[in-house]
């Protein structure tokens, strides 16, 4: 995105290509701590040139945290490997109305015996930067070269941050990933990084032949998510601290140091690591069979 274009409507087009169950889309939020949270939401899409929904059926961090601080960022990508980037902002909810029986409507809830969507979620659109194609070329590119500096940077880690699966996860070059910061407006930014992979069980890095002017901006030592995901929906969130672009191997690459991850799969999201002691139930609910 060397030059960036700014728009701040959607257009026809834009709104029909967001319409298909059958897509990405990603939302960046704020958590408590002020650090950025990654989460997939496939229901995102523009009900108007100036407005985005997603609806809600299981529940998650994000809807917590969007309430508490509305500034997002959004991914969605379509198919066929058109993306549209940009900011919106939070403004309510509803639990009824046209967008909640549109969504209700769909196959996928409609035919759900079990759920359907409860809420929909409304933003403002801020500003969106246009359909982009995925650079597929540079982004092969960056994957061998990310392949070759993670092989020769490969050393001990002194704490199991990534756990075997993680790792295979993101190692695997076809899997989708997407990283977040927050930039110096205060709203979340995303940014495509399908090249990253392991280089340990603590360090994630990513050649910067794709998205790489985007990437050379980022200051080091700021808070960065990072969304793997693969396309039969199993996905990890991973969080840590950016340490900036580093030659590897004699290859440019960015290098986040993790120190937080989170299952954000159904039906029982939650911390992996740091662990999370157990904690013993100590109230007990009876059930009447009347």
């Amino acid at each position: 995105m060397t030059a960036k274009m700014i728009y701040k409507t959607f257009s026809a087009s834009d709104i029909e290509s967001f319409k298909p169950a059958m897509k990405i889309g990603m939302l960046a939020t704020i958590n408590d701590e002020g650090l950025p949270h990654l989460t997939l939401l496939s229901s995102l899409q523009a009900s108007s040139p100036t407005q985005l929904t997603f609806g809600q059926f299981t529940e998650g961090l994000s809807k917590g945290f969007i309430k508490r601080n509305p500034k997002t960022a959004f991914l969605i990508m379509t198919l066929q490997k058109e993306v549209w980037r940009g900011k919106a902002t939070f403004t309510h909810t509803a639990k009824s109305g046209p967008e909640y029986e549109m969504y209700n409507n769909i196959p996928m809830f409609r035919y759900n015996a079990y759920f359907g969507v409860h809420t929909v979620y409304y933003l403002d659109l801020v500003e969106h930067y246009g359909k982009q194609n995925l650079p597929m070329g540079n982004i092969i590119q960056a994957a061998v070269k990310t392949m070759i500096a993670r092989n020769l940077a490969r050393r001990p880690a002194p704490r199991p941050v990534l756990n075997l699966w993680t790792q295979e996860l993101m190692n695997k070059v076809d899997n989708l990933k997407f990283m977040a910061y927050i930039s110096d407006d205060g709203y979340p930014l995303i940014i495509p990084v399908i090249q990253a992979q392991a280089a340990s069980s603590e360090r994630i890095i990513f050649s910067t032949s794709a998205y790489g002017d985007e990437l050379a901006v980022i200051p080091e030592g700021v808070p960065m998510a990072l969304f793997g995901m693969t396309l039969n929906m199993e996905d990890v969130l991973v969080r840590g601290t950016y340490r900036g672009i580093r030659s590897i191997g004699g290859f440019r690459c960015g290098v986040l140091d993790v120190d937080w991850v989170y299952n954000s799969m159904p039906p029982v999201p939650g911390q992996i690591y740091p662990p999370l002691e157990l904690e013993p139930v100590t109230v007990f609910t009876t059930v009447s069979s009347s």
